[in-house]
C-alpha cells in the first residue's frame, strides 16, 4: 500500500512523457493515488488519453487555463465523479518563444510579459479558487512548479523569471489563506531537465552541462526524482510543510562559486 492510497489527485499540465507532470503522475500512481488529467486542446487529447490509460485513469477533461470558463467547466465535470479532491498539481508555464532568447531588456514586450504571468502564475490561483471547496478539511495539498529563475537571473529565461517569482509569491499567499481550511500549498523548484517545454529556452544544452559540472551532486536530476519529491510533498508525510519552495536540483541553488 502506497503512502497516497485513498488520495485523489488532479494533474494539470501533462503533455507528453517528456514532462515533469508525467514524472509526478507516475510517482503518485505508484503510491496509490487515483488520478484525473486535463488536456489543453483537442490536438493534445489523444496523447494525454494514452498517458492516462497507463495510470488506470478515465477522468479526463479539456482545460485551457487561459479561459476561466474552461477551468469552471473542468471542475464541474470533476464534481460529477468525485465529491472531493486531495491533490492538485499545477504544471503549467508558457511564454512566447521570442521572449526566451537574448537580452531580457531587448526581448521583453508588454504582451509577452502579460502572457507569461497569466499562464504561468495567475492560473495557479485560478485553479485554487475552484479546487478549494472540494479540498477543505481533507489535509489536502496544492502543488506548483517553479524554477531558480524566480530568484536568480538565468540567461535566456527572461520574462519567465518574473512570472515564476510571481508564482512563488502567489503560492505563499495561498498557503496563508488556505491553511485554516487544512489545505497546504507548496512549490517544487526543479533543476533543468530535458523536457519539451525546456526546448524553447535558448542555450538550454549549455545550461544542462553547467549544472552537471557545478551542482554538488555533479549530475542533472531526473523526472523520477522530481516525481518522488512531489509525491512526498503532497502526502500526509509532509503534513507540517506549507508555503515552501522545495529545491530538487542536486544542490545547485546553494552553490556560490565553482572551482
Amino acid at each position: 500500500m502506497g503512502f497516497l492510497t485513498g488520495k485523489r489527485a488532479l494533474i494539470v499540465g501533462v503533455a507528453s512523457k517528456r514532462s515533469i507532470a508525467w514524472g509526478i503522475s507516475e510517482a503518485m500512481h505508484r503510491e496509490g493515488a487515483e488520478l484525473a488529467y486535463t488536456y489543453q486542446n483537442e490536438k493534445l487529447r489523444p496523447r494525454v488519453e494514452a498517458l492516462a490509460e497507463q495510470t488506470q485513469s478515465s477522468l479526463l477533461m479539456p482545460m485551457d487555463v487561459a479561459e476561466d470558463s474552461e477551468i469552471r467547466d473542468a471542475f464541474a465535470k470533476i464534481r460529477e465523479q468525485w465529491d472531493s479532491i486531495d491533490i492538485v498539481v499545477h504544471a503549467v508555464g508558457f511564454a512566447p518563444r521570442d521572449q526566451l532568447d537574448g537580452r531580457y531588456s531587448e526581448a521583453v514586450t508588454r504582451e509577452g510579459f502579460r502572457i507569461a504571468h497569466d499562464i504561468s502564475s495567475y492560473s495557479f490561483s485560478a485553479l485554487a479558487k475552484h479546487a478549494a471547496p472540494l479540498m477543505r478539511g481533507r489535509q489536502a495539498s496544492l502543488l506548483t512548479l517553479s524554477y531558480l529563475g524566480a530568484v536568480k537571473a538565468v540567461p535566456n529565461y527572461n520574462v519567465m523569471g518574473p512570472a515564476k517569482a510571481s508564482l512563488e509569491a502567489s503560492m505563499r499567499f495561498l498557503a496563508n489563506d488556505l491553511g485554516p481550511d487544512g489545505i497546504r500549498v507548496n512549490a517544487i523548484s526543479a533543476g533543468p531537465i530535458k523536457t519539451l517545454a525546456a526546448a524553447g529556452i535558448g542555450g538550454f544544452r549549455k545550461m544542462l552541462r553547467h549544472v552537471e559540472e557545478t551542482a554538488p551532486m555533479r549530475r542533472n536530476i531526473t523526472l523520477e526524482q522530481v516525481g518522488n519529491a512531489a509525491a512526498f510533498l503532497c502526502s500526509d508525510l509532509a503534513s507540517g510543510i506549507t508555503g515552501e519552495v522545495l529545491y530538487v536540483d542536486g544542490g545547485y541553488n546553494m552553490v556560490g562559486m565553482s572551482f
